[in-house]
């Protein structure tokens, strides 16, 4: 009887639990079936009329934001045409007195730019010395001289890559294959490849007129405007660190030639307390050679230095 008891519960039991498996699966949600395929793009046909996009014109919309410059030309036979050099992009160019501005060496040479010449006797033929000469803690340096004979179409480079920062460029009046370049030199460390160079031949050669040592570059270079053969030249001992700028010492100084760069006379000293004196004489000779060249210029000066 017992035996019979226990299978007849055993067997209720799989009943019960048969019965609540089946009521579950009936009330389970029934799984997705395989995605369905992607319907594909049927291919255009033929080619889109390109006239369609003829009017369409790039527009700038900013940021408007030139960032430095620290060379900018001009020549006096065209008054509305102007370059300027960038401290990061190159050299631009107007031909309507600045309202616009392209740029012009893109395909040839870009990076900082520290001075830029003209030649007065034909506009067209331009120099461009590259490596600003303001030597901030992260300047960039450039890589010698360029030159356009055509306006600013092309250009080639003529020379002085090492002397990586340049301060000037100064063109004859009358001769535009006789240049002068003021080289600052290397920023941050010692460099021969400083001072005052010349080219007679539109920067094939160059030879090098006036050096004072290898941490004292030019600064300044004036050709007086009555008399080319004239030259001030300005040096200024600098270098510097990532972090500092050491300026100043006693190799700086102005310096003078009256025969193209040929001979060089000082015109400054230092005295026994360590301060820089100029010859006043020369000093006012030079000024009034500059100012009757520019006649719309007022220089004044001073005992205490002004």
């Amino acid at each position: 009887m017992r035996s019979r008891a226990c299978c007849a519960l055993a067997a209720a039991v799989l009943a019960a639990t048969l019965l609540l498996c089946s009521t579950a699966a009936s009330q389970r949600p029934s799984l997705p079936g395989p995605p369905s395929p992607i319907p594909t793009v049927p291919t255009l046909q033929g080619t889109y009329d390109s006239s369609v996009f003829a009017a369409l014109r790039w527009r700038e919309i900013g940021p408007f934001r030139g960032g430095r410059s620290v060379a900018v030309a001009g020549s006096s036979k065209r008054p509305n045409e102007y370059y300027f050099g960038t401290t990061g992009g190159g050299v631009f160019k107007s031909t309507d007195g600045g309202i616009t501005w392209a740029g012009v060496t893109d395909k040839y040479f870009g990076g900082t730019v520290g001075a830029i010449g003209i030649s007065e006797s034909n506009a067209d033929v331009v120099y461009v010395g590259t490596g600003e000469y303001p030597i901030r803690g992260n300047v960039s340096h450039g890589d010698g001289v360029w030159r356009t004979s055509d306006g600013g179409k092309t250009w080639s480079s003529v020379g002085l890559t090492d002397t990586r920062q340049i301060s000037r460029v100064r063109v004859h009046p009358t001769n535009p294959d006789i240049v002068y370049v003021g080289a600052q030199g290397h920023v941050f460390g010692p460099s021969s490849e400083r001072g005052v160079y010349k080219t007679t031949d539109g920067g094939k050669t160059w030879r090098k007129i006036l050096y004072r040592n290898d941490s004292t570059g030019i600064t300044d270079l004036v050709l007086d405007p009555n008399n080319p053969e004239i030259i001030y030249a300005a040096f200024w001992q600098a270098w510097r660190t990532p972090w500092q700028l050491v300026s100043g010492g006693a190799a700086s100084g102005i310096f003078k030639s009256t025969d193209g760069g040929e001979r060089w006379t000082e015109l400054t000293r230092y005295r026994d307390d360590g301060r820089l004196e100029i010859d006043n004489n020369a000093a006012e000779r030079a000024m009034r050679a500059i100012a009757l060249g520019r006649k719309n210029w007022l220089f004044a000066g001073s005992d205490d230095g002004g």
